[in-house]
């Protein structure tokens, strides 16, 4: 596909079609949200905090006049709450556009989440791969539904190595933030195999480096903060580039199942989308369904309507 030329602009008439984007109160998230509204879709705004997603979606609404937006309350920290939020759309909705976006990163140190997992990959990975699984009978209504999972140049990192998924054996901030990353992208190839027979697609980005709220825990320090200024000037790109890659693989027709996508720019910082390079294995058959079955049974979710 020829798209040397893409901008947000070429994005068709999103009209009648259905987004649901994590993390959309702020950042990347927020700016998705907003270009998706402004070609027609309607969207829904996932995020931990209500005031958060109210406020998103005042000012998404100034900003985009008739914009259809609706909030929807989702811990992807939390299993019940993503059980919870997810029961009513599967009952009965449609969801074209699924964007796996919200994310934390750098936490300082081995935290869990209420069902005791490690909190990156348990937010990351897990809390999206639950997600996606009870979310199933709402994209599977869709003519042609698109999951696009928001990875980071980080899967590529040695660090990012899925064997201890837990962190177990070891702690690290940014290791187990490449390994929630990592994840990403295999679990998207296993889950663009399992669709490979089906008008669904499953993509993976990585939007290359934006400062966002990801870099909170980076930044609460004073040598955080000096790292974050610095980047901004020099590596980081905008959030508003940064959604690029998200924005054109929820919405381009020649998009293809089980695509990594990401800047063309220097530095992979900014630019228009183009296909990235896998991290290395990740787009093994063996490495995905390990990571699948392992993935189900830290969640207790499965995918029923795919089962193999």
């Amino acid at each position: 596909m020829d798209n040397s030329h893409w901008t947000p602009a070429d994005i068709p008439d999103l009209k009648g079609r259905t987004a649901l984007i994590t993390g959309a109160n702020s950042g990347i998230g927020y700016r998705t949200a907003q270009v998706l509204a402004e070609h027609g879709a309607r969207v829904l705004l996932a995020g931990r905090r209500p005031d958060s997603l109210a406020d998103a979606a005042r000012r998404l609404g100034a900003d985009v006049p008739g914009a259809r937006l609706e909030t929807l309350e989702l811990d992807l920290g939390d299993l019940a709450s993503i059980r919870e939020a997810a029961a009513p759309l599967a009952a009965g909705e449609t969801i074209d556009i699924l964007i796996n976006n919200a994310g934390v990163m750098n936490v300082p140190e081995r935290r869990l989440t209420p069902d005791g997992l490690e909190l990156t990959v348990g937010t990351n990975h897990l809390g999206h791969f639950a997600l996606t699984a009870h979310l199933m009978p709402a994209l599977q209504r869709s003519s042609a539904s698109r999951v696009v999972t928001v990875s980071a140049v980080a899967a590529a990192w040695r660090s990012g190595d899925l064997a201890d998924l837990m962190s177990e054996r070891g702690y690290r901030p940014m290791s187990a933030y490449a390994k929630s990353k990592r994840a990403n992208v295999v679990f998207t190839q296993e889950l663009a195999r399992r669709l490979a027979d089906s008008a669904h697609r499953a993509v993976a980005v990585h939007p290359g480096s934006a400062v966002t709220n990801l870099q909170r825990h980076t930044s609460a320090s004073r040598t955080g903060r000096l790292f974050v200024a610095l980047a901004s000037r020099t590596l980081m790109g905008s959030p508003d580039g940064a959604a690029w890659p998200s924005l054109f693989a929820a919405t381009h027709p020649e998009v293809t199942n089980g695509a990594y996508l990401g800047p063309a720019g220097r530095d992979q910082t900014s630019g228009t989308p183009k296909p990235a390079r896998l991290p290395a294995g990740a787009d093994g058959p063996d490495l995905g369904a390990w990571l699948w079955h392992e993935s189900e049974r830290l969640t207790g979710v499965t995918f029923p309507i795919l089962q193999t």
